[in-house]
């Protein structure tokens, strides 16, 4: 029981920081696509949960403790801020796990002053999702699992 649950522990650790690491995760502890989906969504939304609370917090401290001021127009910015324009927070929710990965999508949402309710429902749609579909797609493909090991 407590292997499992430390696999488990393992597969959402991994989806905290990128999305792609806790199916990948899920395919090396063997664990089956749906318990890995799960694991997947659950790390994503820790980290959506806990920076759209902190988020005003880790953008002050960033700044703080910067040592040039920002670049206002960067490549990123750029390219969130289009994807702003034309999608809202659906189109910022989407990409957060294969594009701004789960510790920068709720951030970016935070600063285009997205209400809660709104990141954390898309946030949750968009890692179902993913989730679900790369899970599938990981423990489908031998010859992944092959590398892998």
């Amino acid at each position: 029981m407590k292997t499992i649950l430390l696999k488990y522990l393992s597969v959402a650790l991994a989806s905290t920081l990128k999305f792609f690491g806790g199916p990948i995760a899920g395919v090396v502890l063997k664990l089956t696509w749906i318990e890995t989906a799960i694991c997947s969504v659950a790390g994503m939304m820790f980290s959506v949960f806990i920076l759209t609370f902190l988020g005003k917090a880790v953008q002050s401290l960033m700044n703080k403790h910067r040592k040039s001021p920002a670049k206002r127009f960067s490549r990123t910015n750029r390219i969130a801020v289009n994807i702003w324009k034309k999608f809202g927070i659906i189109g910022i929710a989407f990409l957060t796990p294969p594009l701004f990965t789960p510790l920068f999508g709720p951030i970016l949402a935070v600063a285009f002053k997205v209400p809660r309710a709104s990141i954390f429902l898309w946030m949750f749609v968009s890692a179902s999702v993913w989730g679900l579909a790369i899970s599938y797609i990981a423990h489908r493909m031998t010859f992944i699992q092959e590398w892998i090991r």
